[in-house]
């Protein structure tokens, strides 16, 4: 089906329309060889709250974003290569059905469908793409995957300490290795982690010792590896060099009260043939 639809006139009027969706705001998609094989709305396990958001399905890559107008204006897009992408299919909740989890090595994040048949259409098209370009690249599956945040109503108490309770006045905050809802006393600290930003990040206590000893094994690693060249070679010496964390998940969604995302008579997804 990619084949057939690569080069045809209706897949780059689809891709424009989701260009043109985007707006200014977005990046361009229209490459060579990429094909738009589906669309639809899922909804996202937020910090504060579950929120519909619209996602397209590419062969190399899937997009998703904010519902400003739908079919007619998005906004806050995200582009998240496939070769990235681990799927994990979870239990239903109370508050959500036919989940999923997206795990990548920069966000991880948990969406639901609006009804079994739709998770298994969006599963069953997205590990048919990964298999397809790791195959192509020669890549393997991708093991490292960002911790997905706890939402910050799943916890009245910090994660940690569980002695803090959190009001308006004690925020709540999360660790970025594990994802744990915790309080300011118990994540002071501040980690780089490369994999996820090129800044420090704020990490709770124990993330934060557990990642200073794997730091340092590291060190004590090349060390050993260096002492050999050292004593073969006399006189050597080793040479000397010298998130944003808010996301569109807190930006207010503005939906009328009696707005059904969900109903049997709709289809919220759409896969292209």
């Amino acid at each position: 089906m990619v084949d057939h639809l690569a080069n045809t006139e209706i897949n780059s009027q689809r891709i424009a329309a989701v260009e043109n969706c985007f707006g200014a705001s977005g990046q361009p998609l229209a490459v060579p060889g990429r094909v738009l094989l589906g669309e639809g709305i899922l909804t996202k396990e937020c910090r504060k709250k579950p929120k519909p958001r619209i996602f397209f399905l590419f062969n190399d890559i899937l997009i998703y974003g904010s519902i400003v107008i739908n079919k007619r204006k998005y906004n806050s897009q995200h582009i998240i290569p496939l070769e990235d992408v681990t799927l994990e299919t979870l239990p239903d909740t109370l508050q959500m059905k036919n989940r999923w989890m997206i795990k990548t090595s920069k966000k991880s994040f948990v969406v639901s469908a609006a009804s079994l048949t739709e998770r298994k259409e969006w599963i069953s098209h997205l590990e048919e793409c990964i298999r397809h370009l790791l195959t192509k690249t020669g890549r393997q599956p991708s093991t490292e995957h960002a911790a997905p945040w706890i939402p910050d109503k799943a916890t009245d108490i910090c994660m940690r300490c569980t002695q803090t309770k959190f009001s308006t006045l004690t925020r709540r905050h999360h660790c970025r290795k594990c994802g744990f809802v915790v309080c300011a006393d118990c994540s002071r600290q501040r980690f780089l982690m490369p994999r996820l930003s090129p800044k420090p990040l704020r990490v709770c206590n124990l993330c934060y010792r557990q990642l200073l000893a794997e730091k340092k094994e590291e060190a004590e690693a090349d060390r050993r590896q260096s002492e050999p060249i050292r004593s073969a070679v006399p006189g050597y010496e080793p040479s000397s060099g010298d998130d944003s964390d808010k996301s569109d998940d807190d930006k207010a969604d503005q939906w009328p009260a009696d707005t059904e995302f969900y109903t049997s008579e709709v289809s919220w997804s759409s896969f292209h043939s």
